[in-house]
């Protein structure tokens, strides 16, 4: 085939995307972009601070902050690359009397932890299944290199404890559960660490990675799924959302996530919206950047984020 059938057509300007061998379709109209309030994120983000520290201290604060605000960093700064309208990062605090209230005294992992994390709002379509994979999985690298440092130096601070029955005991990460070894060696029986503001920053930062990388809808993880198998990642949503749905039977602290995914599923479909390519692979630069977002959800899942210890023993 010659070279002239990979130009586009000569009433298309060259600017636009152009696909060989495929019905040629014109992209959306730019979309106006709109300013910001300012001030809104930066309440948001004073009241975080208000709260994270109410609850943990200056020094979990400043971390929790860190990896949640390093994640949403790298959604926008994609965005910004590519040129797609989205809002700045906002954070959203966990007021603890509030939460308190609304759950009859149950403590979610919310409450303790002061923050409901953080979003940026993505205000137009992605044109293309590479500019949304980039968008999409930015975010979770980001957050996950910073956690990374919090969490060694977090668990050095922590100094191993005799566990205490009636007491609650935070699920570990897999790789949480390598820098206890690296630092601490095995640990006996009935042993534990009292875990530092910033060991507990870095728990929550690999809780929300995982969180956010479950491949489902408009997660991070279904950006991913979606660029790396099209069409086909509507299955995988709704075996993702199935199985959040069991994992409420292994703990209950997986009930608020299952009801916000089932109820996200109900609202807006478990199909994820089109891009022009969707029928085009990804490059393998790419496809081995999605291998290593299953390997950062691997590490940073825990089955039971959050458990009761009723007697010895862990």
């Amino acid at each position: 085939m010659g070279a002239s059938s990979f130009e586009p057509p000569e009433n298309q300007s060259p600017a636009e995307p152009w696909l060989p061998e495929r019905t040629y379709v014109s992209p959306p109209p730019e979309p106006v972009k709109r300013q910001d309030r300012l001030w809104v994120p930066l309440l948001l983000v004073a009241l975080t601070v208000l709260t994270t520290t109410f609850l943990r201290g200056p020094v979990y604060s400043a971390c929790v902050l860190a990896i949640l605000g390093a994640h949403e960093m790298g959604h926008y700064l994609a965005c910004r690359y590519y040129r797609i309208d989205a809002s700045r990062p906002h954070f959203l605090p966990a007021p603890d009397v509030l939460l308190s209230i609304l759950t009859q005294g149950y403590t979610w992992i919310f409450v303790i932890t002061g923050t409901f994390g953080a979003f940026i709002r993505i205000r137009q379509p992605i044109a293309s299944k590479r500019q949304l994979f980039d968008v999409g999985i930015a975010g979770p690298i980001a957050g996950f290199l910073v956690a990374i440092p919090i969490l060694l130096f977090g668990v050095g601070y922590s100094p191993r404890v005799a566990i205490e029955p009636g007491s609650y005991w935070l699920g570990e990460p897999l790789l949480m559960k390598l820098a206890i070894w690296l630092v601490h060696g095995p640990l006996p029986a009935g042993q534990t660490i009292a875990t530092h503001p910033m060991a507990f920053a870095a728990w929550f930062g690999l809780l929300a990675t995982s969180l956010n990388l479950f491949p489902i809808g408009q997660l991070d993880g279904g950006h991913i799924s979606y660029a790396v198998l099209g069409r086909r990642s509507t299955f995988v949503t709704l075996a993702s959302v199935a199985i959040l749905v069991v994992l409420t039977f292994v703990s209950l602290s997986w009930l608020l996530w299952a009801a916000l995914t089932v109820s996200m599923l109900l609202a807006f479909g478990p199909a994820h919206p089109r891009t022009i390519d969707e029928d085009v692979p990804l490059d393998p630069t790419r496809m081995w950047l999605a291998g290593f977002a299953f390997v950062m959800f691997v590490l940073s899942f825990t089955p039971v984020p959050l458990e009761l210890l009723e007697g010895p023993g862990r």
